[in-house]
């Protein structure tokens, strides 16, 4: 992206922000990972990387640690798309189910960054960083995941965007030009 992604706009409000807000729509206890002289200011609860360096797997296990909750709502803020409904969907499959972890399935693979995960899990992803392991659907190995499929979450999302993050410029204004669009209508 070539700068912070959580610092971008969308409707003057940045993704970090805008997630947390979403967050704070269906749950309490929003906390943000990451370095927290970067968001320095915000509303909400800041913890640093507890591994800094070990991608997405390593603020999952962050959270899960600093978290009193057993089941965890983990988003990355660069997924413009997502919305209560969904959330609150996700949340009700993972708090109805014995899972570990709850992921959305999509043609590539599962949606780790939008996901839930029971604090059970923090265990088996420090074991996994401790061996070097980065990618986060191999972190989780060896726990029980629940899935939930493209024929259910596309009652969600008909276009199929719900998990599109922002890795480039032109998705940044793929997505201010989508939910222009989108509030215009």
């Amino acid at each position: 992206m070539g700068r912070d992604k959580a610092m971008l706009e969308l409707d003057g409000v940045p993704l970090i922000v805008r997630a947390a807000r979403l967050v704070d729509s269906i749950a309490t206890g929003t906390t943000i990972v990451g370095a927290p002289e970067r968001f320095n200011g915000l509303a909400w609860k800041v913890i640093a990387d507890d591994t800094p360096g070990s991608g997405p797997l390593g603020g999952i296990a962050t959270a899960l640690r600093a978290s009193e909750a057993a089941w965890n709502l983990v988003i990355a803020c660069d997924l413009p798309y997502l919305t209560k409904s969904w959330l609150e969907f996700l949340v009700g499959r993972a708090l109805d189910s014995d899972a570990d972890a709850m992921l959305p399935m999509n043609e590539r693979g599962a949606e780790p960054l939008c996901a839930m995960y029971n604090k059970r899990c923090e265990p088996v992803i420090r074991v996994a960083l401790n061996r070097g392991t980065r990618k986060v659907t191999d972190g989780l190995a060896g726990l029980r995941i629940g899935t939930i499929e493209p024929a259910e979450w596309k009652d969600f999302d008909s276009e199929g965007l719900l998990f599109k993050n922002m890795n480039s410029p032109a998705d940044y204004e793929e997505a201010k030009a989508r939910l222009d669009a989108r509030a215009k209508r």
